[in-house]
């Protein structure tokens, strides 16, 4: 059979989507932002609480906000990543 005619999906049944498809992109788009915002607000809440009982008013807010931030930008890119085990992605711990 000439390669234009295959089927491109031979083990999936018509009408069905292969897993990671289109439902997971939908799933990550609406979660990622939540996320990264999670994030950011956690370590800036945190840091203003800490400000307020050490009395270093903004430090702590602006450095766990920069951190926060900082893990909310990390946790986007992991599970932004192909899942696949291609040889590239470091190994798990």
């Amino acid at each position: 059979m000439p390669p234009e005619h295959q089927d491109p999906l031979p083990d999936t049944p018509p009408g069905k989507v292969p897993a990671g498809g289109s439902s997971r992109q939908l799933s990550l788009a609406y979660e990622l932002p939540f996320v990264l915002v999670g994030t950011i607000l956690v370590g800036g809440l945190l840091g203003v609480f800490l400000d307020r009982w050490m009395g270093t008013k903004p430090l702590m807010t602006f450095v766990l906000g920069a951190m926060g931030f900082a893990a909310g930008v990390r946790e986007v890119l992991r599970r932004m990543r192909p899942s696949g085990n291609d040889g590239n992605a470091r190994k798990e711990r």
